[in-house]
């Protein structure tokens, strides 16, 4: 089945896409690499409307306003800080793109970009992730149509050589 699967190497926050997704720490009030680059970008309306979400637990997703970014909307998923493999990690980050997209489908969105979750301070090991994203994101798009757009955006050549490979495969 053909997958409709990009590779961009860039700024998530620069993307034009019915929704990007935000790598998340469960406050959902900003951080640091692609959290706080979103929330600088997006403005401080996103703030408020993460606060009246609660927070997010490990592996789930909330969806917000896209306020100043090309994309109309944010997905927050928060992903797992990498403790050696042995803590369900590699389930919770599938879990990060399953409920992401599942959120995007009901939504009836048709293109979504997503980040390196978890591969940045959560330390979870790029090669493992990538080959999770991937694998995740083609079971899902098998299962529920390929009339979705999915978007790898990666920030550094390692991810970008990482995904090409996969992609190519």
């Amino acid at each position: 089945m053909e997958h409709r699967i990009r590779l961009i190497k860039g700024d998530i926050t620069s993307i034009q896409a019915d929704a990007i997704v935000n790598a998340a720490n469960r406050t959902l009030l900003g951080g640091g690499g692609v959290d706080g680059a979103i929330h600088r970008a997006a403005g401080p309306e996103l703030l408020e409307a993460c606060r009246l979400l609660n927070g997010c637990e490990t592996g789930q997703a909330k969806i917000t306003p896209g306020f100043l970014l090309p994309a109309h909307y944010v997905i927050h998923t928060v992903g797992p800080v990498w403790s050696g493999g042995n803590k369900n990690e590699p389930e919770l980050l599938k879990n990060c793109y399953r409920s992401s997209l599942e959120l995007a489908l009901e939504k009836g969105l048709k293109s979504i970009a997503f980040p390196n979750i978890s591969t940045g301070v959560y330390r979870f090991p790029k090669d493992l992730a990538a080959e999770i994203a991937i694998e995740t994101v083609m079971q899902f798009l098998d299962e529920n149509g390929p009339d979705m757009e999915v978007l790898f955006v990666v920030f550094d050549q390692e991810n970008e050589t990482l995904y090409n490979s996969l992609l190519e495969t």
